[in-house]
């Protein structure tokens, strides 16, 4: 089993729901006692919101990027980063490292496609939704053209990111408020969610929904045991 290096704490809410999901993934897996190895760095979020917030993303990406290469000094063979909207910064962190850091949007627009859909809304913070990071490597690598809500929904979306779920409240009025919006979304061709924060999914999840939901943590978390858990090549014989 190789060893994962886990950047969380943006925030630790749904870095707990990694933690417990690459853990029973492992179970699941092999059985018995066994459970995730893992190398955990958790952040105060209260500080990369403060960067985010400022539109200090070199600043930002220079903390992860150190967080990753410790973790990878630590004996990480691969880094997890357990967030969306920080994925702004993948490139400064991957260039860090020499092991491999799995880029969140790579296993979803693995599972749009294979769901045989195409114009996804996608909900997230205000970053996600229209910063290019994310949308565009879904476009260029995957040929996906993902769908945002308009400016009053991304402000409601963000708002209950952020004022609610990474503090671990969870309001019944905002989940309705988010199925309104995908429903309207609906209404304008999308056919399919993307939950493009890793806190969404404590709020609102499949069966609330009837087009098909890509749960970003989730979906991340499965590509992250595929490598975890994947077989050494065969040695050489000479």
């Amino acid at each position: 089993m190789k060893t994962l290096g886990l950047i969380g704490g943006m925030s630790w809410e749904s870095s707990a729901v990694y933690y417990q999901l690459l853990n029973l993934g492992v179970r699941e897996r092999l059985g018995g006692l066994h459970s995730s190895k893992l190398l955990l760095w958790s952040f105060d979020f209260h500080e990369i919101e403060a960067y985010q917030a400022a539109g200090d993303w070199r600043g930002a990406g220079a903390l992860l990027a150190d967080a990753a290469t410790r973790l990878a000094a630590a004996g990480a063979d691969a880094i997890v980063i357990a967030t969306n909207t920080m994925h702004c910064v993948y490139a400064e962190v991957a260039a860090a490292v020499a092991v491999p850091v799995l880029h969140i949007a790579d296993p979803t627009g693995d599972a749009i496609r294979a769901a045989g859909v195409s114009r996804p809304l996608l909900l997230g913070t205000r970053f996600t939704m229209e910063q290019d990071f994310y949308t565009g490597r879904l476009k260029d690598k995957y040929g996906i053209d993902v769908l945002v809500p308009g400016e009053q929904d991304r402000t409601r979306v963000h708002g209950v990111i952020y004022d609610e779920l990474v503090q671990g409240v969870i309001e019944p009025t905002s989940k309705a408020d988010y199925l309104k919006v995908v429903a309207s979304a609906i209404l304008k061709g999308a056919d399919s969610v993307i939950f493009g924060c890793t806190e969404i999914g404590l709020l609102i999840e499949q069966a609330d929904l009837s087009v098909p939901a890509f749960d970003t943590a989730q979906l991340h978390v499965e590509a992250a045991l595929a490598l975890q858990l994947a077989a050494p090549p065969p040695a050489e014989t000479v």
